[in-house]
């Protein structure tokens, strides 16, 4: 009869460890993320702020604006991928307060990880989730132009058996 015996290290792992546990990336990041009307997605610069525990957003600004440098070097446009946007929030008994955000695109938001402070975990977990991200969306990219490719090859060679067969007939 085969008893079954705990590993090497199973009893450490099996202690409570000291750090909360981190949430999956793709929960984490996808539950935070918008989606307009249109299919648009986009993130809060406010909500990516606190899921990276970023306790005060000034804090965080100077990270969007290392992420915005980072998109105009690279050729892109900054009003493309990063929106002001002014929210009213409620502060206490019915009045109003006008807070600054940014409406982040999938790259602002690949932008502001990369230029975040990577000893906090839920970064970390950020860098790794959007780099997988735009992987995969460089492979489906990848994907659709060999198809097209493999279609307009196709279309050509089709063309050159309708020439052919539209030909003069020659008479037996």
């Amino acid at each position: 009869m085969l008893e079954w015996r705990p590993g090497p290290g199973a009893e450490a792992k099996n202690q409570m460890s000291d750090q909360p546990p981190i949430p999956a990336a793709n929960d984490t990041f996808e539950n935070i993320k918008r989606v307009s009307a249109e299919g648009n997605e986009s993130w809060s610069a406010r909500d990516l702020a606190s899921v990276l525990e970023y306790s005060v957003f000034r804090n965080f600004q100077p990270v969007i604006d290392k992420a915005k440098e980072a998109c105009s070097k690279s050729g892109h446009s900054i009003a493309d991928h990063f929106a002001l946007m002014r929210n009213m929030v409620n502060i206490g008994s019915g009045a109003l307060r006008e807070l600054e955000d940014w409406s982040l695109s999938r790259y602002a938001c690949y932008l502001v990880i990369q230029n975040a402070d990577p000893s906090k975990p839920l970064v970390a977990l950020g860098q790794t989730y959007f780099a997988l991200q735009t992987r995969r969306q460089e492979l489906a990219d990848d994907a659709v132009f060999k198809e097209d490719k493999k279609r307009l090859m196709l279309r050509a060679e089709i063309k050159t058996h309708n020439k052919y067969l539209a030909g003069p007939r020659k008479r037996v």
